[in-house]
């Protein structure tokens, strides 16, 4: 199971002030925290930053990695300031990841030349210059074209993290349904590929959000799901990826959910 940080994002306020400060020391804290809390890649995006995204892509980078050894996921729409983060970032601990490539011809034409020169895994979104497909069937005709184009490129199926786009269900009472069966077609078809998502989308507009989010990943993790962009720092959350996985009989003698235990995850 990979968990990737999704705390260090200058969409959040706190983030996005210590940002325009250049408050290393807060920056830091997070990445440690999420990394202790589990955390196996840390996301970077500043995004937000429209005129300087370059240079606070390269401040970020630098400055998580002076604390943490994990690798990172360079997240971002600009493809300058995605290659910006992989100059400087380090691949002696896991390979970076960039987020994301499509369908869009525009899009991955930018993006495929970053796979190959710095040797990153990818999230392939499920869309294209079609749009956001609305069924599992779409969004798998676009997942087969960027499968093929990907392999046909040199990306590994090892190194190809398809994300089925979560929609939230307060715009259409199917919309998780859909990106149930997106998982099964696509690990029924491409079994070695990997299946990344955020899960917050899934209940935007709702109350109760945690409790939705929460369900709909042991639910995507029974699917096939095996990796998730989510805040580490939440324990109920990690508890319950632990407790999935445990359950689904992915933890040898249950020893991931006894070490939860013992982190009082379940409390």
């Amino acid at each position: 199971m990979l968990i990737i940080g999704e705390l260090i994002n200058t969409s959040r306020k706190l983030i996005s002030e210590a940002v325009e400060k250049k408050d290393a020391d807060y920056i830091k804290k997070i990445a440690i925290d999420q990394v202790e809390a589990g955390a196996n890649y840390i996301d970077v995006n500043c995004g937000t930053m429209i005129f300087d995204e370059v240079e606070t892509m390269e401040w970020l980078v630098n400055t998580v990695q002076e604390v943490v050894q994990v690798p990172l996921c360079i997240d971002s729409p600009n493809p300058k300031a995605i290659e910006a983060g992989l100059k400087i970032a380090r691949n002696s601990n896991g390979k970076p990841l960039i987020n994301s490539i499509t369908g869009e011809n525009e899009r991955y034409s930018e993006i495929l030349p970053l796979v190959l020169n710095y040797k990153t895994k990818v999230v392939a979104l499920c869309m294209d210059d079609n749009g956001m497909p609305e069924t599992a069937e779409d969004r798998m005709a676009v997942a087969q074209n960027l499968y093929q184009r990907l392999i046909e490129a040199g990306v590994s199926e090892d190194d190809i993290y398809f994300d089925p786009l979560v929609k939230p269900v307060s715009t259409g009472d199917k919309a998780g349904l859909e990106v149930l069966d997106t998982i099964k077609l696509i690990k029924e078809n491409y079994p070695n590929v990997h299946m990344v998502c955020g899960l917050s989308n899934v209940s935007f507009g709702l109350p109760n959000r945690k409790v939705l989010n929460q369900l709909f990943m042991i639910q995507t993790m029974t699917m096939g799901m095996d990796s998730y962009i989510l805040n580490p720092l939440d324990k109920s959350m990690m508890g319950a990826v632990q407790g999935s996985q445990t359950l689904l009989g992915k933890d040898s003698y249950c020893t991931g959910y006894l070490n939860a235990h013992r982190k009082r995850l379940y409390e």
